[in-house]
């Protein structure tokens, strides 16, 4: 793991996102993807898991049976005809992912692998594979791979659901917005770094339906600079992280979005914690940053998480 290469990496997210919006133009992943799926079944660990969390819960809004299990589980669905199971591995070679795999390999559920190594094990052992496309991450740290399994998971549920929208339109939307954070980076980052470098660690909170931005984000802080951080739902925080707020110099990025913001930053503002809005405006919140097409959840989906992992890369390489 080394952080100035970790940094180039996110400096390349705008190309790579790009470059990813014009295959889905020439071409279909999910074209050998078998007719009749009644159920999807995300399996994963870490940030794949995260990706999938979001997924599963778009797809069953959408109405279709759909869920994201730890692949390090004993047991989840059992093999079944009509069942789509989604390993996902940005090395394709995660342990916990290929042993989960192994109970459906060969069975009536058709496996269809996210990895950005098609010639990994867990390739060898898909019915269909699609490539994230996301390239080498020479920081060691999944960064490009997890904006590419969203934006990936946001095909398939066109795909599954016969939603009619213009995915590649969105990419490029999303890589404008990526591009906008790191060229305003001097503007935004050094207050963003300040006002969250307090002695207790970096809290970070999203709605249900982006929750995937605030457990990334967290992920990011602890991986590369070791940072104790932690993810919640934006809902679940007045029942869950509200009592970190009492006893300590609590920190936090929000990722507003939910009916419950207004909620949380009550608590925040009486207890006067220190909230910093990715995204949108937020009454009492110490500061805002703002980028393009922030308005649209779902190139927020996809950007949003890029505040945190240049924090993580600034103060990693400061170490």
């Amino acid at each position: 793991m080394n952080a100035e290469l970790y940094l180039s990496d996110l400096e390349s997210k705008p190309e790579a996102l790009t470059a990813l919006a014009g295959r889905l133009r020439s071409e279909d992943p999910f074209a050998g993807l078998p007719p009749g799926i009644g159920r999807v079944l995300f399996l994963g660990m870490g940030s794949s898991r995260y990706a999938a969390g979001v997924a599963a819960l778009r797809l069953r809004a959408a109405g279709v049976f759909a869920h994201a299990e730890y692949a390090s589980a004993a047991a989840s669905l059992p093999p079944a005809e009509g069942t789509l199971v989604v390993p996902i591995s940005a090395t394709g070679s995660s342990r916990e992912t290929l042993d989960a795999v192994a109970a459906y390999a060969g069975g009536p559920a058709r496996l269809a692998a996210f990895t950005n190594d098609p010639g990994s094990p867990l390739a060898a052992a898909a019915d269909l594979v699609v490539d994230l496309h996301a390239g080498e991450e020479r920081g060691g740290v999944a960064c490009r791979t997890f904006q590419h399994t969203l934006a990936l998971l946001l095909a398939l549920e066109a795909r599954l659901t016969g939603r009619d929208r213009d995915l590649p339109a969105l990419l490029e939307r999303a890589a404008a917005a990526t591009a906008d954070l790191l060229e305003r980076r001097d503007e935004w980052l050094p207050l963003t770094m300040e006002l969250l470098d307090g002695p207790h660690g970096v809290y970070t909170i999203a709605p249900a339906e982006r929750l995937s931005s605030a457990e990334q984000s967290a992920l990011m802080l602890r991986e590369g600079p070791r940072r104790q951080a932690d993810a919640c739902e934006s809902g679940d925080w007045s029942h869950v992280d509200v009592y970190l707020t009492k006893t300590l110099d609590y920190r936090a990025l929000l990722f507003p979005g939910s009916r419950y913001d207004g909620q949380a930053m009550d608590w925040v503002r009486e207890r006067g914690s220190t909230v910093i809005a990715v995204g949108g405006e937020v009454k009492d919140a110490a500061a805002a940053i703002r980028y393009a097409h922030d308005d649209d959840p779902d190139v927020a989906l996809l950007t949003e998480t890029l505040v945190a992992e240049l924090v993580a890369a600034y103060w990693w390489s400061a170490q």
